[in-house]
Formats: structure tokens, sequence, C-alpha cells
């Protein structure tokens, strides 16, 4: 199972590169984050060069069943925010190119 990095631990990681404080690393990566989210939320693709793209995608309304009573229910549409990687974080990953 792959190990979970903390925002801490990419702050720490982030400041030791580049030389910077923690203090003015983690004030970058929180305002990286919010307009990321504002975008997102506006309905904007967020493209990073060499990392991917997020965008927000349409869900459709469908019909699930409930495993546990077998009762079919209506899961009503919605958004959800996807991910596509460059092919060069595929390859670096390993996962090839599709």
């Amino acid at each position: 199972m792959a190990q979970t990095v903390s925002t801490g631990q990419v702050i720490d990681d982030v400041a030791e590169r580049t030389g910077l404080s923690k203090t003015d690393v983690k004030k970058a990566v929180q305002a990286v984050v919010e307009v990321m989210r504002e975008r997102l939320s506006n309905g904007e693709r967020v493209q990073i060069s060499g990392f991917g793209s997020f965008d927000v995608r349409d869900r459709a309304a469908r019909e699930a069943t409930n495993p546990r009573t077998k009762e079919k229910i209506q899961v009503a549409a919605s958004k959800a925010v996807g991910f596509r990687p460059s092919s060069g974080l595929r390859e670096r990953v390993g996962g090839g190119t599709s």
C-alpha cells in the first residue's frame, strides 16, 4: 500500500529543495490550493505542466443498489473533480502511456 504524504511533509520537502523558509512555502502551498479550489469551483480546468490537469466532471443521475437490502435507489446527478496525469508523470510512476 502506498504511503500517504501530508501537507506538512510536502512543505518540508519544498523548503529543503528551495532554501525558502517553511513559513513562506506554507503560504505558497496554501495559495496554490486556494487558487485551484476557486478555479475548479468556477468550472475552469487547471493544468500544471509536467504534472497533469484537474477539471470538473458531470456525473449523471443513476440507479444503484443498496448492497445490504438489495433495494434500488436513485443517485442524483453531481459534479466531481477529475485528474488526468501528464504523460511525463505517467511514465515516471510507471504506468506508461495510454
